[in-house]
């Protein structure tokens, strides 16, 4: 848990207080000079503005100017998961300010995962995997830790992958349905052409889309410094993008193995002991760390339960003939 001291509350509000002037209206030659003075002056000022400004885009509807306070539209999902209601307030600039520094504040002291809960529709715990069933027909299969938001309009279904991986099975086009299904995630878009594909978020800027079923199109929303910022691909095709390499296909990626999570299992076939506990740290509670770097080549085969992960980690740490030892919540492997 992170703390704030005196100076830290003081850059908070000072965020705060430029994001939502920034939000409100362009600033004038004056202010915008201020705020680039206000910038420099700390290393700390444009990390605040920053998250202060990611904040305030997700408490959604909290706006200064009706203009800026049109809510999203989003079907009324029908999921196992209870979806939080959405409302409309507009608040004075005080007030908007205020609310803003409590959300910051909350969001430094919880880490990303308080910002996460404000942006997301859904969302997975660590270890849980949910199956989310939207209005349009389309389902939503969300991996452990994972979240999106949705934003159906008249023009498209568009959802977007805020955390982890998830399998779309979605509704095709036809009939009443004339609106394209597009999942956004690390800037890129995934367009569905079929039915089943998963996206996998690796970082604010890298994602991997594998097909299930039939095709999909990946572009960029940035053309790529180097390599093709579009490709199609077919059923059992897969590939990674991001802004500097493109999209980049993926040869020989398992994509059975690759969401075995959806049938309750992590499957590993020959895979390094640095990989396979990567994969642990997804699904299990706490911690797992390999205190010999030695051992992270260290090759594992094997068929873990999602629900029998300590017993797979003592099954794991036997048949490697090393030793582990449990303390406050981490696994250490040695």
């Amino acid at each position: 848990m992170n703390s704030q001291g005196p100076q830290e509350r003081s850059i908070t509000e000072a965020a705060a207080d430029w994001a939502v002037r920034l939000h409100a209206a362009g600033l004038s030659a004056a202010e915008q000079a201020e705020l680039e003075q206000w910038l420099a002056r700390d290393p700390r000022h444009p990390q605040a503005l920053d998250f202060a400004r990611q904040t305030w885009d997700a408490l959604g509807e909290l706006r200064l100017e009706p203009e800026l306070a049109q809510p999203r539209r989003a079907p009324a999902a029908q999921a196992p998961v209870v979806r939080r209601p959405r409302r409309r307030r507009l608040l004075p600039r005080a007030a908007s300010a205020a609310v803003l520094v409590l959300a910051v504040t909350l969001g430094w002291l919880q880490g990303p995962q308080a910002l996460l809960w404000m942006q997301a529709d859904y969302l997975t715990d660590k270890g849980q995997v949910r199956t989310v069933h939207l209005a349009d027909g389309s389902t939503v299969e969300l991996d452990s830790a994972s979240a999106i938001r949705l934003d159906f309009n008249q023009t498209q279904r568009q959802v977007h992958l805020l955390a982890g991986s998830a399998v779309f099975d979605v509704a095709p086009m036809g009939g009443e349905e004339s609106r394209p299904f597009v999942v956004e995630s690390a800037g890129g878009q995934t367009r569905a052409l079929g039915t089943r594909f998963v996206v996998g978020r690796e970082s604010s800027q890298q994602a991997w889309v594998g097909v299930l079923q039939h095709s999909v199109a990946v572009s960029l929303d940035t053309p790529a410094r180097q390599g093709v910022s579009e490709r199609v691909l077919q059923e059992g095709q897969s590939a990674r993008y991001d802004p500097l390499a493109g999209v980049v296909a993926l040869e020989g990626l398992d994509l059975q193995r690759a969401t075995s999570w959806r049938r309750g299992v992590l499957v590993f076939d020959r895979q390094p002991l640095a990989l396979v506990v990567e994969q642990l740290n997804r699904y299990r509670p706490g911690r797992v760390v390999l205190a010999d770097s030695t051992l992270a080549q260290r090759q594992v085969s094997g068929v873990f339960r999602l629900d029998m992960l300590d017993t797979a980690l003592v099954t794991l740490t036997r048949e490697l003939q090393v030793q582990h030892f449990d303390l406050a919540g981490v696994s250490l492997i040695y």
